[in-house]
């Protein structure tokens, strides 16, 4: 059991718990000592944040903590998630921090942490960090001399971009395409727009004005009404929502349908196998649609699920071998180009597929979703889903599905809430299964 991390690094309410200037401080001393090899090398550290207005008061914090364990840093300010990830592996950085709380609203905040692979670091690794976190901090800082230096870099938005366009043809552009993009106020706010006018687009931008409040605030991937509106007022081919911090995403056809992650994972999925591309299958979550899966079964393409939260989708894609994976609220991970799930990447896969004139509408309905119904519930203590009660509602309600539905009921990693799941043809069924565990939690 860990302490500090949850499933994506550490979030929580700003100046409350974890989520301190004075925590922040800990954690990146030790996470820098751990990372630091102990010769006379200088080593790096690369930062990055979304837009919110505590990330003033975190990164500073960090910086502190990281020039005392002797890391050299470069700040990069506002950039996507992914991009942060990428920049980490080229620039041979040995850490790569995000301060960001993803899709929660402005009061969170938290930090995603990179290793110099680009990958998510490991539970293993995250519990030898947090022994270091509760060690004496006069063992981890170092001599005057040893300090590490901090400088900023403008650059991070293209340097990413350019990688981006480096993984399609050099003839790929988007002329005579409209697209409207909602970057939900946050870290994508630069990136999205521009790769778009680059690749020759008309771009209709939308949560695009930052103000260290508004992100995820009626916009982006978590309020998708906004971009259904601007889609069909323009005219759009296609309308593409990120979260806070862009590594995820979710679209909406020329018609205003919204498109969940499941329906696009089906899309890349079939366009990959068609193009002798997809390597071994596809990981999903315990989230993924039933429908999702019965498709592939129907078309011979294996599927996997993993346990919810992209970076053990990226485990088991990793011990799998394949190269696809993702979850229904838009976290994709294209394997042969990211380590972690990257909105515009994603995106940009979709938009080359419509290329020749094929509709969104068309493209990415690829199988019928099995009606599910999801309730987040807010609660003091998650523990309380292993309460007595709780889990004999939980027995019950997965009777009473039976083998016509499907139930999850989880711990939210990253919100204190509990996470209700449920999927049947049968919705009169599945509407009092999920009253039952919900009746139980409340």
């Amino acid at each position: 059991m860990k302490k500090y991390f949850g499933t994506d690094g550490i979030r929580g309410t700003v100046n409350q718990g974890h989520v301190t200037g004075e925590d922040f401080y800990k954690f990146a001393l030790a996470a820098g000592s751990f990372f630091k090899i102990k010769d006379k090398k200088k080593h790096l550290a690369i930062i990055a944040k979304d837009t919110r207005i505590s990330g003033y008061m975190l990164e500073p914090a960090i910086v502190s903590g990281l020039t005392s364990a002797g890391m050299d840093i470069i700040t990069f300010g506002p950039i996507p998630t992914n991009a942060l990830a990428m920049l980490t592996r080229s620039m041979k950085a040995d850490i790569g921090i995000m301060i960001t709380a993803s899709h929660n609203p402005y009061h969170d905040n938290g930090l995603k942490l990179f290793g110099p692979d680009g990958l998510k670091l490991s539970d293993e690794v995250e519990k030898k960090i947090e022994k270091l976190i509760d060690a004496p901090k006069n063992k981890l800082l170092v001599p005057v001399k040893e300090l590490g230096r901090v400088k900023r870099l403008e650059d991070g938005n293209s340097r990413y971009i350019e990688i981006l366009k480096s993984n399609f043809p050099a003839d790929f552009d988007l002329k005579g395409m409209k697209v409207v993009v909602d970057a939900a106020n946050g870290a994508g706010y630069k990136a999205a727009p521009k790769m778009l006018e680059e690749l020759g687009a008309t771009v209709i931008a939308l949560g695009v004005e930052p103000n260290g409040y508004n992100i995820n605030d009626n916009c982006g991937s978590t309020y998708p009404k906004t971009l259904q509106k601007a889609v069909k007022q323009n005219k759009a081919d296609l309308g593409i929502a990120l979260d806070g911090d862009a590594d995820r995403v979710i679209l909406c056809d020329e018609k205003g349908t919204i498109i969940d992650g499941d329906q696009i994972i089906g899309m890349i999925a079939t366009r990959w196998k068609l193009k002798n591309i997809l390597e071994g299958g596809v990981v999903g979550t315990l989230m993924s649609n039933l429908g999702l899966e019965q498709y592939f079964k129907a078309n011979h393409i294996p599927f996997v699920r993993s346990d919810v939260g992209d970076r053990y989708v990226k485990e088991t894609m990793r011990d799998k071998k394949f190269n696809l994976g993702g979850e229904q609220s838009g976290h994709i991970i294209l394997g042969d180009f990211t380590t972690t799930g990257d909105g515009l990447l994603v995106a940009l896969e979709v938009l080359f597929s419509m290329r020749k004139g094929k509709k969104a509408s068309k493209l990415l309905k690829v199988f019928t979703p099995v009606p599910q119904i999801l309730e987040n519930i807010v609660v003091k203590d998650k523990s309380v889903i292993t309460s007595k009660a709780c889990v004999q509602a939980i027995k019950k309600a997965e009777q009473l599905l039976g083998d016509q539905g499907r139930m999850l009921v989880r711990k939210s990693g990253t919100e204190p809430k509990i996470r209700i799941m449920g999927e049947s043809h049968n919705k009169k069924l599945l509407q009092q299964a999920i009253q039952i565990v919900s009746k139980s939690i409340k």
